[in-house]
């Protein structure tokens, strides 16, 4: 899943949204290192909703523009669910690792130095 798909499933989880509050939500939630133009967002909605993640929810007019919001499937939800555990299971890994690189442990041997060159 990449990171634009991760943070629009997420903008989604708590209700429907428009595309621009999708926009709004997405950047918010990655503290601004995900920036969507309206293109982009559709292209993404339209790769999820292909895949069965998300679904159009309703359309109303608003100020004379028409808003069409969507809303994150039961299978959407079942994806980011996945995702967010694998990302958590590699941030504690990547935390271990550090605190023993920190502590002086190696957690695994260091590999043996290929024959003919001088360390």
């Amino acid at each position: 899943m990449t990171r634009t798909a991760f943070y629009v499933l997420t903008a989604l989880a708590d209700g429907p949204r428009h595309g621009y509050g999708i926009v709004r939500e997405t950047e918010a939630l990655s503290e601004g290192q995900v920036r969507l133009r309206i293109g982009t967002l559709y292209g993404v909605l339209d790769r999820l909703t292909a895949e069965g993640l998300v679904e159009p929810d309703r359309e109303e007019v608003h100020r004379g523009r028409l808003r069409r919001y969507h809303r994150l499937t039961d299978s959407g939800e079942a994806a980011l669910a996945a995702e967010a555990r694998r990302m958590a299971s590699g941030a504690q890994t990547a935390t271990r690792r550090i605190a023993a690189r920190r502590a002086g442990h190696a957690p695994f041997p260091a590999p043996p130095e290929s024959p003919g060159h001088a360390p």
